[in-house]
């Protein structure tokens, strides 16, 4: 046979394809592969654009920016870093009391201008935090040494500078920025003030716990006996003595607080701002000072670790606009792990049920139409179901039973992390019953009729063949509910997250472990710090430094348990088929 006889019939077919299906490029596919190609880079560039959007300005946050003096074309000056520049429009009737000159230069540029938002800070004095600036009301700038910007515990940042420390009566000797000495002095200062709220918040906390505790412990009598009850009373005769002796102990403890604060009400410092304005305040009131027109680089760095320690390891203050959040990360940690631990089981046994044990018929297909219809409610949803189920049907009857003799105030009957942790669950019980019924179909049918076949029974031959083969794609169902589970906040509003919790969901008290209070979340914090704090722009910062932290602790747990999946599939990869 020849080669012409051989390509012609070829050629015949690529014609009689070409009519059919189109030309060669549509039937191979590659458009619909460089449509496929662009989509995912788009998808990457996206998500690598929003990360890195977070990281800069979360990064940036806490490094000092330097002080800039604005002195103003009627004479006054304002100080503070610069947050940010910007073109506006200058409206018709400010422009009309504007000199000719600047107006013609105004025109000339469209009617557009340039304004810069200074951070003026002072609240106290002025009432705003903020303030936009227009280019032409600037006849000058500068970055004076002296100017220091105070980090304080209320009304935001001070701006300005210090007139004069006084301890003990004692003025400090004037230095440059700062008056000499001062360190050792503020150091000293702050010591006191964590020993007085150690003392407030720490001693006669667990006073005033162990008075609670015998109270509820008569109470408890009264309901069950009566309050004129021999028993009750006998109660009330032997709690007398240890009574007297917690209230004396109380009142050394506060004689104490008020010496310490009579003696820190000694240290005082007062403030200038650049226009002569004074403010006179407690030294401890002030938590740190931040020279930034006379910071030398090392010196800066020093400042922003200082303020990274204290934003991971405080608690925050000023409407959580400053501060830590520490509580944030110990409540979005504690209820994930809750929520984890909760939901594996669960999803874990129905999605065996589902597999290996149930009949496949018109039931079972319902019941996967139903998981799989569940993951689409909205998360409200859940928060709802939650506050009604959890929170008032069974933690009232918990009350009820257990904790009658704390009524009417609820112990379990209103929301907590537990509430929270198992409304979470039924969120995302669904994405692991569909990846473990994945995981489980994806085990050979061979090694099942094989393990059956040398006489082990149907659970043996689950437990010791078929799960450990399908760990990895449990472990993958976890870590996206993980994921998901962690960054939510809608139902979370309603069954037990708040924007300050006074007292950890652990402590030193028994049990320890407290699952019936509120608690901080990140993803709440980021709410409520963006949209519900009294100035948006001063919470800017804050948004995104936490949202980089909550981005980070979710990529943390999702690495741990991608690190378990990983050796899971290297410890059963030879017995796969």
């Amino acid at each position: 046979m020849t080669t012409e006889t051989l390509t012609a019939p070829s050629n015949a077919v690529a014609a009689r394809r070409r009519r059919t299906f189109g030309s060669d490029v549509s039937a191979s596919g590659e458009p619909a592969q460089w449509a496929l190609g662009g989509a995912l880079a788009l998808g990457i560039v996206l998500i690598a654009g929003f990360l890195l959007l977070v990281f800069w300005n979360g990064v940036a946050t806490f490094f000092p920016k330097p002080i800039v003096a604005l002195t103003l074309t009627d004479g006054s000056t304002i100080a503070g870093p610069i947050r940010r520049s910007e073109e506006f429009r200058v409206p018709p009737n400010e422009l009309a009391s504007l000199p000719p000159p600047v107006q013609a230069l105004i025109r000339d540029d469209g009617g557009m201008a340039e304004r810069q938002l200074i951070q003026i800070g002072n609240f106290d004095l002025y009432n705003e935090d903020f303030r936009w600036v227009p280019s032409y009301l600037v006849a000058g700038a500068s970055r004076p040494r002296d100017l220091v910007l105070m980090e304080r515990l209320e009304w935001g940042p001070f701006v300005g500078r210090v007139k004069q420390v006084v301890e003990d009566g004692r003025p400090l000797a004037d230095g440059d920025p700062l008056p000499t000495g001062l360190d050792a002095v503020h150091r000293k200062a702050r010591d006191r003030w964590q020993q007085i709220r150690r003392i407030e918040r720490g001693d006669i906390g667990v006073v005033n716990h162990d008075i609670d505790g015998i109270r509820l412990e008569v109470r408890r009598l009264e309901l069950r006996h009566g309050p004129d009850h021999e028993r009750v009373v006998a109660a009330r005769r032997a709690a007398e003595p240890e009574l007297a002796r917690l209230r004396t102990q109380y009142d050394t403890l506060a004689a104490e607080a008020r010496r310490l604060r009579q003696e820190d009400a000694r240290t005082t410092i007062t403030l200038a701002d650049t226009g002569g304005r004074e403010k006179s305040m407690r030294l401890s009131e002030i938590t740190r000072f931040v020279p930034a027109n006379d910071l030398s680089l090392l010196g800066a760095l020093g400042v922003y670790f200082d303020r990274w320690g204290e934003f991971l390891a405080d608690e925050p203050r000023e409407a959580n606009t400053e501060g830590g959040v520490m509580p944030a990360i110990f409540g979005t940690f504690v209820m994930t792990l809750m929520m984890v631990l909760v939901v594996a089981p669960f999803g874990v046994l129905t999605a065996l049920y589902l597999r290996e044990y149930a009949r496949q018929g018109r039931i079972v297909a319902i019941v996967r139409i139903s998981v799989n219809n569940l993951a689409g409610v909205p998360s409200i949803v859940y928060g709802v179901f939650g506050v009604g189920f959890f929170a008032y049907l069974v933690g009232g009857s918990i009350d009820q039973w257990f904790y009658a003799e704390r009524l009417p105030s609820p112990t379990f009957g209103t929301g907590g992390i537990l509430w929270a942790s198992l409304t979470l669950a039924l969120l995302t019980v669904p994405v692991v019953i569909v990846a473990t019924e994945e995981a489980l179909s994806a085990v050979p049918r061979s090694v099942r009729e094989g393990s059956l076949a040398c006489g082990a029974s149907k659970w043996q031959t689950i437990k010791y063949i078929v799960l450990p083969r399908a760990l990895p794609g449990i472990m993958t169902g976890l870590i996206l509910a993980m994921a998901r589970g962690a960054g939510e906040v809608a139902p979370l509003m309603l069954v037990g997250v708040v924007k300050l919790a006074p007292e950890l969901p652990m402590d030193g008290f028994f049990p320890f472990i407290h699952l019936e209070r509120s608690f901080m979340h990140l993803g709440f914090h980021i709410y409520d710090v963006g949209f519900q704090s009294r100035n948006s722009e001063a919470g800017k910062p804050m948004v995104f430094v936490t949202t980089m932290l909550l981005i980070g602790l979710i990529f943390v747990m999702n690495l741990a348990a991608i690190v378990i999946r990983n050796r899971l599939k290297r410890k059963f990869v030879g017995a796969q088929f």
